[in-house]
């Protein structure tokens, strides 16, 4: 009598990889954000009018904190890509998250900034200058690709509606902006004449990209606040991630004048330091008033119970773009206004990373911020 083999059923096979390191699937792009906040707190610090004892050794230890998340989180995200590729193409697709990627750029540039505000009295100048010149160029090459990469995959892949727009948008947009703000910390360094000058003018073309898209998107941003109500809870910290373009820009503005003198002539440099303060001082006035509606906002979620998330890191990187900016006005108007508004917004801003911080470490010891996000409705 025959018999009659029968094959056993096959199951579906997980993606590949799936079943390694299951703690990264989740990772997503927004991890840098944190990286981001942490840089900025020794870049904001190292700049203020007002210096205290010990405040500069500080700002190398919180440099050298950053420049650790920094790797950690560039090799947590690596392994994301090599273990679960099926999710980061998710995020990819996925108009929530896609945004997010600008983070990475940004990360890379606040951190090679501040190793040449602060991190050179660790490591010296020289690899000082080697280690920024890396950071810039890959942040900056990195950032024109999200810039354009992100907003195509809004029009041609995700499927998003008026009333889903919010501050995240920027993101991808804000990355060009800050390679003009700490390009010209690389300018003296550079050959003097045409090098200087070509990257100079190189900072100005992303302070105006970047200016420009930002423009066209903030009115879809505030357009659907106003129709649509206020963000959901989890949501509402990134409302201040609108002060990111601005306060980038007073800032840029103030660093490329900083450095005109020795990358062009006389009449290009004095006309450089004019326009930072003729657009510094309104768009930091725009910012103030933004700065007042989004704390409302957060103080309205806050005693409708929102709880830690994320997102709670907008409250850090865009204020010390704040801080920064003013910190800028200061040089160039001598006005002792601008010097105590840049210390009081470095006071909330290093306010708002305790908090984040110390919830992001408790939330990475319990594993919940590792977990499979949820929707917010």
């Amino acid at each position: 009598m025959a018999t009659t083999l029968v094959r056993p059923r096959t199951l579906a096979r997980p993606a590949f990889g799936a079943h390694k390191a299951p703690a990264l699937r989740h990772l997503g792009p927004n991890w840098y954000a944190p990286v981001m906040g942490t840089a900025i707190i020794a870049n904001a610090g190292a700049t203020l009018p007002y210096q205290l004892p010990g405040q500069r050794v500080a700002c190398q230890i919180v440099w050298a904190l950053s420049a650790l998340a920094l790797a950690a989180v560039l090799a947590a995200r690596a392994g994301h890509w090599i273990h679960h590729r099926d999710q980061a193409r998710a995020h990819l697709l996925d108009p929530a998250v896609a945004p997010f990627h600008g983070c990475l750029p940004m990360a890379l540039l606040a951190v090679g900034g501040g190793t040449l505000i602060v991190g050179k009295d660790l490591i010296g100048t020289g690899p000082a200058v080697v280690a920024d010149t890396v950071l810039f160029t890959a942040g900056t090459a990195i950032g024109l690709v999200t810039a354009v990469a992100v907003p195509y995959l809004m029009v041609v892949r995700h499927r998003v509606e008026a009333q889903q727009a919010t501050p995240v948008w920027l993101l991808p947009l804000v990355a060009p902006m800050v390679s003009a703000a700490v390009g010209p910390l690389l300018v003296p360094h550079l050959p003097a004449g045409l090098p200087r000058e070509a990257l100079l003018l190189a900072c100005h073309a992303l302070f105006g990209l970047s200016l420009l898209a930002t423009l066209l998107m903030l009115p879809l941003v505030f357009g659907r606040l106003l129709v649509s109500g206020p963000l959901p809870l989890a949501l509402t910290p990134t409302l201040f991630l609108v002060l990111g373009p601005l306060g980038q820009s007073t800032t840029a503005v103030n660093q490329l004048a900083d450095v005109a003198p020795v990358a062009v002539d006389g009449p290009y440099a004095d006309a450089l330091g004019a326009f930072a303060v003729v657009y510094g001082v309104p768009v930091m006035g725009f910012a103030l008033l933004w700065l007042a509606l989004a704390a409302a906002l957060l103080i309205r979620a806050a005693r409708q119970g929102m709880g830690f998330a994320m997102t709670w890191w907008a409250l850090t990187f865009p204020v010390g773009t704040c801080v920064t900016g003013a910190a800028g006005l200061a040089r160039h108007t001598g006005l002792t206004a601008f010097a105590w508004l840049a210390v009081a917004l470095f006071l909330a801003l290093l306010t708002a990373w305790l908090l984040s911080a110390a919830h992001t470490l408790r939330g990475l010891r319990s594993g919940r911020l590792l977990a499979a996000p949820r929707r917010h409705a």
